[in-house]
């Protein structure tokens, strides 16, 4: 019985003002992308018209999701409009997930001009949650800078967008499925493919299995706790570290993806990782790690819950490197991290030899260094890690890296941890996150900071904290000059750095949900002698010090809480003060 062929419709819209991508994408509250008419529809075709048109027609590109609520019903628009809009084929992961290394992998195995991935990464999910939309370019690697701004051009203008409202697919059917639609020549095709082997593939690779095995057997064979968090990981966790690498199927928790993550956030720190803290604290496990909705990001952690701050996980990596055959047969060409990043990364450098490069914050910004063969290993405070493999930070990549070390050395996370500190020194390490703050108020407050630091007179300051004395030896607003193309990204974080080499970083965060403007603090101590490397840290899932960071007259976090009720020029009076050392604060929150 033939079929009549698909109608493909066009229909009208208005602009959103809302729609400029942030740093990982368009983040909002899922009721706004559920909720308004056409706000999901003007924004995937605010997408899709960025990519020139010749480009576009007969394209194949990748879509993924974390499986957050909402997720299906966004990928069957997104199909809708992906035929509609001349795009040739679809790739996309079985029931709809893919990680977000998964994506940068299969974008660059087929080709493929790009990808869309449905993500918020960290944020809850759920009706209540938060959604998100990040488009990767054909690197595999998030949106420049330029294509960002290309999208946010088109949605401001958007008049119109093409649909197949009465195209269907089956998510949970591996193959291809084909479909004809009304004025278009070749039949408009979409493959599911399997979430986990193309990824998989790659590992294997990169990556000595073998070796990584042995730890998991024998009288000595380590004991692992590894956390899915109910997101997207749970099937790459059973396939990749349970059935082909040997851990026993009990190693693995929270391996069935859930809409609402089991209603706590997908953020693998101490503060909502609990269930795994908790689990290691026993000392029945060796290893502990935990993923993100996305598996994009990851938390060590080593037997009776030891903690591996993320800024000293990636330079833990870069200095034994050597254990991985990937490097050990490429090489090592240089390293990258984000300016919020601790300089732990810079040590490393130095010793092997190595380019630095410090970057804005934004993965995108990774992506030059790596395609221009300047950059093998890059990271960020924000428990994210990767390699030039791929285009994305990379969680579970992260995780086979320190098995990996585990394996060469024959040596526990902690003695890993703590002989590395005795050869480079500690970078203690912390971020302050001051979330909610209403735009203008957080806008004054950056301002007039900026203001502080950029007089000539503050690089004299010196600042007593008990016995010490920071000295400031430089201040500014970080700008980055892209060594490959020449691009140049302005107003990246305040920075204030001692002489030394502690430093204080302000900045801007683009990655929330679009409930107020977020401030991040961030400070660094470094300490030389190995009898200080044993400091007591912050109490636990506490978000601020008992001395703040940088106290007004009243405590900072309650100055910027009472936001612009009170208003903005509050912010004028504020003073610096001395900072409290950072030398107290280990943990990210």
């Amino acid at each position: 019985m033939e079929t009549s062929p698909i109608p493909v419709l066009t229909v009208q819209t208005a602009p959103f003002e809302d729609q400029r991508p942030g740093t990982n994408g368009l983040r909002r509250k899922t009721a706004v992308f559920e909720g308004k008419k056409n706000y999901l529809q003007n924004y995937i075709q605010s997408v899709l018209s960025s990519i020139d048109l010749r480009d576009r027609q007969g394209c194949t590109m990748v879509v993924g999701s974390d499986g957050r609520y909402f997720s299906r019903a966004a990928t069957e628009v997104i199909v809708q409009m992906a035929a509609a809009n001349g795009i040739g084929r679809l790739v996309i992961g079985h029931n709809g997930l893919l990680s977000t290394p998964a994506v940068s992998c299969i974008i660059r195995k087929i080709k493929a001009i790009g990808g869309i991935i449905l993500t918020a990464s960290h944020n809850p999910g759920g009706p209540a949650g938060d959604f998100g939309i990040k488009f990767n370019v054909a690197n595999g690697g998030p949106s420049s800078d330029t294509v960002m701004e290309r999208i946010c051009q088109v949605s401001r203008t958007l008049e119109e967008y093409a649909i197949c409202p009465d195209l269907r697919i089956d998510l949970s059917r591996l193959g291809r499925q084909e479909f004809d639609l009304e004025n278009k020549f070749k039949p408009f095709r979409v493959e599911i493919v399997d979430s986990v082997e193309l990824y998989l593939q790659l590992l294997r690779n990169i990556f000595d299995f073998n070796a990584i095995k042995s730890l998991f057997s024998g009288p000595d064979q380590l004991k692992i706790h590894i956390d899915a968090m109910n997101g997207v990981m749970g099937p790459y966790v059973r396939r990749i570290l349970c059935d082909e690498l040997g851990a026993p199927a009990n190693s693995a928790v929270n391996c069935v993806p859930l809409e609402d993550f089991g209603g706590r956030p997908p953020e693998p720190n101490l503060t909502y990782a609990t269930s795994l803290v908790d689990g290691m604290k026993g000392g029945d496990f060796g290893f502990g790690a935990a993923f993100d909705a996305d598996g994009d990001r990851y938390m060590i952690l080593g037997e009776k819950g030891f903690f591996v701050n993320p800024s000293d996980s990636v330079a833990i990596m870069a200095a034994n490197l050597s254990s991985v055959p990937y490097f050990r047969q490429l090489g090592v060409k240089g390293f990258a991290r984000s300016v919020a990043t601790s300089t732990a990364l810079d040590r490393v450098a130095k010793a092997m030899k190595l380019a630095l490069y410090e970057t804005p914050t934004g993965w995108r910004y990774f992506g030059n260094l790596m395609d221009s063969g300047r950059c093998s290993l890059c990271g960020e405070e924000s428990f994210g890690t990767g390699s030039d493999h791929i285009r994305e930070k990379d969680g579970l990549w992260s995780v086979l890296v320190w098995l990996s070390i585990m394996a060469s050395g024959k040596k526990a996370v902690e003695q890993i941890v703590r002989e590395h500190w005795a050869m480079f020194g500690r970078n203690y390490f912390c971020r302050f996150d001051y979330e909610g703050l209403d735009p203008r108020a957080a806008f004054y407050l950056m301002r007039d900071l900026e203001s502080v630091i950029s007089d000539k007179a503050f690089t004299s300051q010196k600042f007593a904290v008990g016995d010490h004395v920071y000295s400031v030896e430089r201040a500014d607003n970080f700008e980055y000059i892209d060594p490959v193309d020449g691009t140049v990204a302005r107003n990246q974080g305040l920075r204030i750095v001692f002489t030394d080499a502690s430093r204080l970083v302000f900045r801007m965060s683009g990655s929330g949900g679009g409930t107020g403007a977020t401030i991040r603090i961030y400070a660094e101590s470094f300490e030389r002698d190995p009898e200080r490397h044993s400091r007591e840290t912050q109490v636990e899932g506490e978000r601020h010090s008992e001395t703040e960071v940088w106290p007004p007259t009243i405590p900072l976090h309650q100055t910027m809480r009472a936001q612009v009720n009170d208003r903005p020029s509050c912010y004028r009076q504020v003073k610096t003060r001395p900072m409290a050392s950072p030398a107290r604060v280990d943990i990210c929150i």
